[in-house]
């Protein structure tokens, strides 16, 4: 009778346990799915806008970013060279290029081996020149990929540049650093 006075109240106690779990569980609903917010504004940019924009950028050497930030894996801008010989070459570890030339020409090296590189920041390599790599000459209409790995530099001597930037980020980009006082 004792035992069986036990096996009743364990059997309770069991029964009275899923009974508070589940009131527990109906208690506090699941959240509901709601699709992302942006993180940014959209951007729309016709015709005009964008010859516009290559006019305010000439004739110096000047960058307007469209979209982009810490954190996010989309840079896009526009950037504007005129005459500019001797950049560094780079390499991205974790961001892939897309060019896309607006006006002019530039000489394009791609490929090789980037010559005493040093990290600039983390991910970023720098250096005076690439060896083994390949020269093109590119024009307005010109788009051009380069993957992440891919020793690259540019150079405008002589030339009057404008394109399109598009950076694709493999983790969000990376924070920028404070420039030096």
């Amino acid at each position: 009778m004792l035992l069986k006075m036990k096996y009743a109240l364990g059997t309770g106690v069991f029964a009275f346990s899923l009974g508070i779990s589940a009131m527990a569980q109906s208690a506090v609903a699941p959240a509901q799915k709601v699709p992302t917010a942006p993180t940014h504004p959209f951007v729309v940019l016709p015709n005009q806008s964008l010859s516009d924009l290559e006019r305010k950028l000439q004739p110096d050497n000047k960058v307007e970013e469209l979209i982009g930030g810490e954190g996010m894996q989309l840079r896009v801008a526009i950037q504007h060279e005129k005459n500019k010989a001797g950049a560094a070459a780079e390499v991205h570890d974790a961001s892939d290029d897309v060019y896309y030339v607006l006006e002019g020409a530039a000489t394009l090296t791609l490929g090789g081996k980037l010559d005493a590189p040093q990290e600039v920041q983390t991910g970023e390599w720098r250096g005076a020149s690439i060896s083994g790599g390949q020269a093109f000459t590119v024009n307005k209409g010109d788009l051009i990929i380069v993957p992440r790995g891919t020793p690259h530099q540019r150079s405008t001597k002589g030339q009057d540049f404008t394109m399109i930037l598009i950076k694709i980020y493999a983790a969000g980009m990376p924070p920028t650093k404070a420039p030096a006082r």
